[in-house]
């Protein structure tokens, strides 16, 4: 924590630096502009100690200081190419003193980048996959899998209740949540009635952990989730029909059951279904006869360029993969942590049609 607070402290020090220096404003306004984003970042340290608060004031804390981090981090990054074109001598340095066009440039950039972030996180994409197995299954299986809905002070009750209605509109024989149901506090889904929300699902929904139902305090968590009618699998199993999921526990849990552990207990004539929200060590799943995995946690970086560090993290950080036998799908998640910008990645759900060769 200490060491994230530094990184976040260098950060604004460096943002603000050049801020003040390129608005061609007077000092009291400039100042003013400082405060602002000194207490933006505020908001952003502070939203943890947040329960005291009335909910309005604390989910405001959370949109501005997590919105704040990421418009932060372009800032970042736009000032440091401005500091390195000025270094090779390809952009005057009068440019980044008292100067209104970058002033004005910037402001403008940023504002696009962020509305249009905004809007496109609210659009979210319908993914359509279709696989065979040679398995017999009674009719074709219709799924709809999400991931890190990250349910709480910003993905609030009316959003997540258009959520539902979109999935329920695919009319599914089942819903699978791979992780991330709650974003890290379970107090604004108790107090806007999210849980009634989760309750109008038509079809079975199971899920399984992700990491930040750790983060959230895994009892409540638990709690929370049972409490709005979801099979809430941990290192456990469930059949319906011919099918069977597989709901690994997160690897927050160092004590977790392995795929080999858990697939001792499963009909092997049976489709299996695993979810596991943290798309790790890919292998486990194609060498025990996983037929499908299906995680989340990347948020295909969430913003660009991130989304260029978890294509190298992972094997696969988003989309349709294979290995040998065994299909999977990672999602980059309905909902987002943070700041409800989508900068080169987009929220979606995906819609699973499996059909027997039989």
């Amino acid at each position: 924590m200490l060491v994230a607070l530094g990184v976040m402290l260098l950060m604004q020090s460096y943002v603000s630096w050049h801020v003040w220096r390129v608005l061609p404003f007077s000092t009291p306004v400039k100042i003013t502009i400082l405060l602002i984003m000194l207490a933006a970042l505020a908001c952003m340290v502070l939203q943890f100690k947040s329960d005291g608060l009335p909910l309005n004031m604390a989910t405001a804390m959370y949109e501005i200081g997590n919105s704040w981090l990421i418009i932060m981090f372009y800032l970042l990054m736009a000032f440091l190419l401005l500091d390195v074109g000025r270094m090779v001598h390809l952009i005057p340095a009068a440019w980044l003193k008292g100067n209104a066009i970058t002033s004005i440039v910037l402001t403008g950039v940023m504002l696009v980048t962020f509305i249009a972030g905004n809007i496109h996180y609210h659009n979210k994409q319908r993914q359509e996959i279709n696989l065979t197995t040679e398995k017999p299954l009674e009719r074709p299986l219709k799924i709809v899998m999400v991931s890190d809905l990250h349910a709480g002070f910003h993905n609030r009750c009316a959003e997540v209740g258009r959520w539902v209605d979109m999935i329920n509109n695919e009319h599914p024989d089942m819903i699978l949540i791979a992780g991330d149901l709650i974003d890290g506090n379970v107090r604004p889904l108790k107090e806007q009635g999210t849980t009634e929300e989760l309750r109008r699902f038509k079809a079975p929904v199971i899920a399984c952990l992700g990491n930040h139902e750790y983060i959230t305090g895994i009892n409540k968590a638990i709690d929370l989730i049972q409490q709005s009618g979801i099979n809430l699998l941990r290192d456990s199993i469930t059949t319906i029909s011919n099918v069977t999921i597989v709901g690994r526990d997160d690897r927050s849990n160092q004590h977790r059951k392995s795929v080999e552990q858990l697939m001792k207990e499963v009909p092997r004539d049976n489709y299996v279904i695993l979810l596991d929200h943290q798309p790790y060590h890919l292998e486990e799943a194609e060498h025990n006869g996983v037929d499908l995995q299906l995680s989340g946690h990347t948020h295909r970086g969430q913003v660009w360029p991130l989304n260029w560090v978890t294509k190298k993290m992972y094997e696969c950080d988003y989309g349709s993969w294979k290995r040998g036998k065994t299909d999977y799908y990672v999602s980059s998640g309905i909902g987002i942590w943070g700041g409800k910008f989508r900068i080169g990645t987009s929220s979606e759900y995906a819609v699973i049609t499996i059909t027997s060769q039989q």
